[in-house]
């Protein structure tokens, strides 16, 4: 496959994903229309998701050290750790949100703020970064070291916002989620 066609698949990739999110979001998908037969392990997947972030945020910050030291196989698996990761945390945020659970932020004052500016830069920048992670990838997968490494100047730091503030924003609304 060339560089053109790999480019297509992963724009597709990222507007397909970003578009279901945006319907997921809006509530114009429901798989659980019923909440009185929704299954119980989906009540988990936000706290699942929490922890898939944070263990993607040490998975990044152990891959950079070791990739500064020059250990590129060590820094490799690390990565296809935190992509796989990533990936399964998607799976269990889509079907999380299309269960059409409330989700809503309680809190009051200054904090609220805080909440609605990391939340929607968290938003936005899970929405930027698919693309370059998956351009990121497939260059360091293809051994394409300087496309790669341009890439990753843009994608490692907002993917490890995006890591952190996911972590943030589940602590901040976790006590106000409606099925606990």
């Amino acid at each position: 496959m060339n560089d053109k066609l790999i480019f297509r698949i992963v724009w597709t990739i990222s507007a397909i994903v970003l578009l279901v999110i945006i319907l997921l979001q809006a509530h114009l998908v429901n798989l659980f229309p019923n909440h009185d037969v929704l299954p119980k392990w989906v009540q988990f997947l936000p706290t699942l998701n929490a922890s898939i972030n944070g263990t993607c945020t040490v998975l990044l910050l152990i891959s950079y050290y070791f990739i500064r030291q020059g250990k590129i196989k060590i820094h490799k698996a690390l990565n296809i750790t935190a992509f796989i990761l990533s990936s399964i945390f998607l799976v269990s945020y889509l079907i999380f949100h299309s269960a059409g659970l409330e989700t809503k932020f309680g809190g009051q004052g200054t904090i609220r703020y805080v909440y609605f500016f990391i939340l929607i830069t968290h938003i936005i920048l899970a929405a930027v970064v698919l693309p370059l992670i998956l351009l990121s990838f497939y260059h360091g997968m293809k051994m394409h070291v300087e496309k790669h490494r341009k890439l990753v100047r843009w994608s490692f730091p907002i993917w490890l916002y995006v890591t952190i503030t996911g972590v943030i924003v589940y602590l901040m609304i976790s006590p106000y989620y409606s099925f606990n």
